[in-house]
């Protein structure tokens, strides 16, 4: 990045939070602070000034205002003295509850088809939560993350003491991780939901497409699978016609019929070369892990601005999700036009209209110029600083 980029690009952040009032998280003299610069080296050389603490509100405010972070963070925890410098200094209290997913980790694409897929990932979540795990919606609070996610934050005063073993189990059953065939289906019933009647639907699934090959496909798949050897799979691909009917009525026959079953079913679920394990991602939440099993994680700070799109990050209800486009809602600039140097050609979606960007200078609107230069698809043109 030039530095004529990086300046115009601190002098729209600059312009925003003369303008904007941060919220701060609940209980702000507890949260740990972090925060990204735009020091001459950025983004080339990211540092992270941390272990900052503020009384309150205002004096958290004032920090940003006059030093006009490139990315600013809070700790999912509470602590007695935030500001101190080490981990073990500062007194752990309990931590929000934090789920965060990002598109990065699920496909490849471009950036509003990335958005829509982890939106979609983001309803799944919640209406898990809600309607398996029982977490009443009021403690949930959802924040668009400013760039490729959402960040769900659970505040239900139950989950504030977890620690990283109990917050595994948590993201273990919402991933779909260590699923055992055998309880699954041994407890299922027509009133059973969650995992038991997911898994149900994923082994139907995978079974009726193994059933569309050839029988020498089939068995070549299978057998390929860590401890399938050919007599085993010639066995099982076999049975498939009864274990679908089975699977329909009965699940928990399947379990009778031999080791055979069993054996594949365990195997289906723990190989990673597995053709099953894409269906049962699928139908997981495809959550990052360690930010949730981490107590002391710092996160992004509803209301900041992210410096690698430009955007805001967001906190919304989870009620408003169905409707809220970051393309339109998070965008944090106006439509006054920029001299810019395009990298390349491009197609960008931004507050409502399609834009086609010519490979070299063009005028483009302001947010799509921040948006371009954030993401280093383009350089500032003209010798422009970005002054209003």
């Amino acid at each position: 990045m030039k530095p004529a980029t990086r300046m115009f690009i601190r002098q729209r952040f600059t312009n925003y939070y003369e303008k904007t009032r941060i919220t701060p998280p609940s209980s702000p003299e507890q949260r740990e602070f972090g925060f990204i610069f735009f020091d001459d080296t950025y983004p080339e050389d990211i540092r992270m000034r941390r272990h900052i603490g503020f009384s309150g509100g205002e004096e958290m405010q004032e920090y940003i205002k006059n030093l006009v972070p490139a990315h600013s963070y809070y700790s999912t925890a509470y602590y007695r003295t935030p500001q101190a410098p080490t981990m073990g200094d500062k007194e752990w209290l309990g931590a929000d509850l934090i789920f965060d997913l990002d598109a990065d980790h699920i496909m490849r694409g471009s950036y509003d088809g990335m958005l829509r897929r982890i939106k979609e990932e983001t309803v799944k979540l919640l209406d898990i939560l809600e309607g398996e795990l029982g977490v009443d919606m009021k403690t949930v609070g959802l924040v668009f993350s400013g760039g490729r996610g959402y960040h769900v934050h659970v505040r239900e005063l139950g989950f504030r003491d977890f620690g990283p073993q109990e917050r595994r189990e948590l993201i273990d059953y919402l991933c779909g991780t260590g699923i055992s065939p055998s309880i699954l289906l041994r407890d299922w019933s027509a009133e059973r939901k969650g995992w038991h009647e997911r898994y149900r639907q994923v082994l139907i699934r995978y079974l009726t497409e193994m059933a569309a090959k050839p029988d020498g496909e089939m068995r070549s798949e299978l057998s390929s699978l860590r401890g399938i050897g050919q007599v085993t799979a010639e066995r099982y691909t076999a049975m498939i016609p009864g274990l679908l009917q089975s699977l329909a009525t009965d699940p928990s026959s399947i379990l009778l019929r031999d080791q055979t079953v069993r054996t594949v079913l365990n195997t289906l679920v723990s190989d990673r070369e597995s053709p099953m394990l894409p269906l049962i991602h699928e139908a997981a939440v495809q959550a990052d892990e360690p930010v949730t099993t981490d107590t002391r994680r710092l996160i992004r700070l509803p209301g900041s601005l992210h410096a690698k799109s430009g955007f805001k990050c967001m906190s919304l209800e989870p009620k408003e999700l169905p409707d809220f486009d970051p393309l339109i809602d998070a965008v944090a600039f106006g439509d006054r036009e920029i001299l810019i140097d395009s990298r390349n050609e491009y197609t960008v979606t931004l507050s409502g209209s399609d834009y086609n960007i010519p490979k070299g200078t063009t005028r483009v609107p302001e947010a799509v110029a921040v948006f371009l230069l954030c993401r280093g698809m383009a350089e500032i043109g003209g010798g422009q600083t970005g002054a209003s």
